[in-house]
């Protein structure tokens, strides 16, 4: 699907959202408008069938994340942990699951995978079932379709959000991520649009939506219900993916265990974990995810906000600690990492001074259009003091970083160019 049919895409989704259009266990746009001003959310916990929710005397002295999070590899954010940049120096390609960084909107379940379930439901299917007698796939009936490994990255579609306030002086809410909710895996599992297909996918559908096993997330006090987005067709029988392994293991709880959506390019909500079910509709399909989250709202914007967003931008960031003490008096040799959910990274530039000059890094790992390119540059400081390290990557869509991002009220999809101080001495 071209980036141009996405826009489309999310124009005209966003035309009938306007106009009350809303199908598929949304809220009505009064309710969602409703929820945006009353502030605060909460996290509800109503119990589903074979989950656990990780709440457990024998969970790890982590909240709501399962996994260990070292302060040397982690900083963690309530229900979130960004991965510190420093963590990948020496990592290679991937990023090891152990240090892969999570995004919750509430806890991370425990689910039992022999009683896991994938149900199918909707108009879009045939004879469309519904949600009580929906059509239902077991892990074991998944592990026997044909599978697929490719790499690609997630990102947080907030990520780079603190640099809205520290870089540019404005003000946004959400989680102070810097540019660790981000990570390419090797992931394998079925394509979505295999199963799809097995399911019974008629000519007259046109949207899916996944939900996750995870708690109800409750904003406002008004129950959201479980986490979901909806995906047009087209981007599902592409290139989707429903994983099951994660760099060659079974997927982690955090991860989203036993089963979860991986959607190449695009803001990381797209990638529903721990999926439970998937409605398929000939009508198009809303929930808050991309009505009241994960838009474009403030000054500049429309009034209900963008068409809901859907490809990532262009980053790039450097292996170091943020800020960065460094030796002077020697040659210190810079990597970092530049990427695109517009296509392969085509050219990145590097300045040591704040900006002035820039020279060409050499390319360590050239990626594809789903993951990163890796880089490196030989700097020698000229002396002790304070210097601001910047990159500026441009795709193969002719697509580069700015020195300002337009702002925005949620601080969705930074991608400036970042300013990374560091002091030599």
């Amino acid at each position: 699907m071209t980036s141009t049919a996405e826009e489309r895409y999310d124009q005209q989704r966003a035309a009938q959202w306007m106009d009350g259009a809303a199908v598929g266990r949304g809220l009505s746009r009064r309710d969602l408008l409703r929820t945006a001003v009353a502030g605060s959310a909460a996290l509800g916990l109503a119990a589903l069938p074979g989950v656990r929710w990780a709440a457990r005397a024998d969970t790890p002295p982590a909240g709501p994340i399962r996994k260990p999070l070292p302060p040397d590899l982690f900083t963690v954010f309530g229900t979130n942990a960004e991965t510190k940049w420093e963590a990948l120096r020496r990592v290679g390609y991937h990023v090891p699951t152990d240090r892969f960084y999570v995004r919750n909107h509430t806890s991370t379940p425990l689910v039992d995978r022999d009683s896991w379930r994938l149900r199918l439901f909707g108009t879009g299917l045939r004879g469309a079932p519904t949600r009580d007698a929906p059509v239902e796939l077991n892990f074991a009936d998944l592990a026997r379709l044909p599978a697929e490994t490719y790499s690609a990255f997630l990102e947080c579609a907030g990520n780079g959000r603190s640099f809205f306030t520290t870089q540019q002086g404005g003000t946004v809410t959400g989680t102070a991520w810097k540019l660790g909710a981000v990570g390419v895996a090797r992931w394998r599992g079925v394509r979505l649009g295999t199963v799809l297909r097995r399911a019974g996918l008629t000519r007259a559908a046109v949207d899916v939506l996944p939900a996750g096993l995870d708690p109800n997330f409750v904003s406002g006090g008004v129950d959201l219900g479980p986490v979901r987005r909806p995906l047009p067709v087209a981007k599902a029988l592409d290139d989707v993916l429903l994983a099951y392994e994660m760099n060659g293991a079974p997927l982690l709880p955090d991860h989203g265990f036993p089963v979860r959506l991986v959607v190449p390019n695009w803001i990381g909500i797209a990638s529903i974990k721990w999926v439970g079910e998937i409605e398929v509709s000939d009508q198009p399909l809303f929930s808050p995810w991309n009505t009241q989250f994960y838009r474009y709202f403030g000054p500049g914007f429309p009034a209900g906000g963008s068409p809901p967003l859907t490809r990532q931008v262009v980053k790039s960031a450097f292996e170091l600690p943020f800020p960065a003490a460094l030796p002077a008096g020697r040659t210190i040799r810079l990597t970092g990492r530049s990427w695109s959910g517009n296509g392969r990274i085509e050219r990145v530039r590097v300045s040591t001074d704040g900006g002035t000059t820039w020279r060409h890094p050499r390319i360590r790992v050239a990626g594809d259009g789903r993951g990163w390119t890796l880089w490196e540059l030989p700097w020698r400081p000229p002396g002790p003091g304070d210097y601001e390290l910047l990159a500026r990557a441009t795709d193969a869509t002719g697509r580069s970083q700015p020195d300002r991002t337009p702002p925005n009220d949620l601080g969705y999809l930074f991608d400036a160019v970042v300013r990374h101080p560091v002091t030599v001495a």
